[in-house]
């Protein structure tokens, strides 16, 4: 296992290597100049040229990108060019809302869609399967941000029972885990769909299996045999897909962050898109292709321990 550990690291170097470079050149073909869209139309010409020299603009592009990876490898994001502070400072204090709400939401996507997953492949074609399916069929038809809007009319302005916009602080953990509870409700309620057909899926195949009947022919009480034996055996496919869920939900999670008044990852980068901060912009979309790959090696390596035949020799 640890040489298969070691090898995902290792392979992971010139993996976000080659995506900084992609991010890099999208970046500076992206129409507008930074330093016109930081001063403003009005801003002079002379103004205009002294900060574009300042932010190393007129240099070649080559030596732009060797002071952007070196830069990269410091730990340097950059300065945004709106606020002229550090882009780690604003991406630091939105980051953890987007982790907990990415969290939180694959938490109830899992406490919810596996065990309806299972429960609907063992009544396959009852009235609990049908009804398990309508479920998720109308959590994928459902968008997060309606979802959303309908969280907030029902248990926020009907009921009052949790405050409908904002992070909250946190220092004050209950009113932050308040003002979590409806957001993370409307993302994880659409990934428990996918959660849920695909674990039925899985179930209905594993199920069919010699090895699962002869669990059963032994004597096996019917929670070791669907626990131990066929859902075990189903977990790399679900793993798999959790993973993507991972990904999915810290992008997607900008419709809800928005819809919530949250801060987070995507409101900001959708501010830095409209302002043209085109350095926060990059800082972003660097930390994101960090955060995946960091994702798919923890998947990685759960897969080796879910099923050992996985590993690399």
């Amino acid at each position: 296992m640890l040489r298969h550990i070691l090898r995902r690291l290792l392979l992971a170097i010139p993996t976000l290597f080659v995506v900084a470079t992609i991010i890099f050149l999208l970046v500076r073909v992206i129409p507008g100049d930074p330093a016109r869209a930081a001063l403003g139309d009005n801003a002079t010409e002379e103004a205009v040229d002294q900060l574009r020299e300042e932010l190393g603009l007129n240099a070649p592009l080559w030596e732009q990108y060797v002071t952007y990876m070196g830069d990269l490898l410091r730990g340097d994001l950059g300065t945004t060019l709106i606020t002229r502070q550090p882009a780690w400072e604003q991406i630091e204090f939105v980051l953890p809302y987007t982790l907990e709400l990415t969290f939180a939401a694959l938490l109830i996507a899992l406490a919810l869609g596996i065990p309806i997953g299972i429960i609907t492949a063992v009544k396959q074609n009852t009235p609990i399967d049908y009804a398990g399916r309508i479920f998720s069929l109308a959590g994928l038809s459902l968008p997060a941000f309606y979802l959303g809007l309908l969280l907030m009319y029902f248990f926020s302005a009907r009921l009052g029972w949790f405050p409908a916009i904002g992070g909250g602080d946190f220092d004050d953990i209950g009113d932050n885990l308040k003002r979590l509870v409806l957001p993370a409700v409307s993302l994880g309620l659409i990934e428990m769909a996918y959660v849920a057909r695909m674990t039925r899926s899985v179930m209905l195949n594993v199920l069919s299996d010699d090895y699962v009947r002869t669990a059963r022919a032994k004597g096996l009480t019917e929670r070791i045999v669907l626990m131990k034996h066929a859902f075990r055996a189903g977990l790399v496919p679900i793993v798999s897909l959790i993973g993507i869920f991972i990904i999915g939900l810290i992008g997607s999670s900008v419709l809800t962050e928005e819809v919530f008044a949250r801060p987070g990852l995507g409101k900001l980068m959708v501010g830095a898109s409209k302002q043209r901060d085109y350095t926060l912009l990059q800082a972003i979309m660097v930390l994101y292709a960090f955060l995946i790959i960091v994702i798919n090696i923890v998947v990685d390596i759960i897969y080796t321990v879910v099923d050992p035949r996985v590993r690399y020799d």
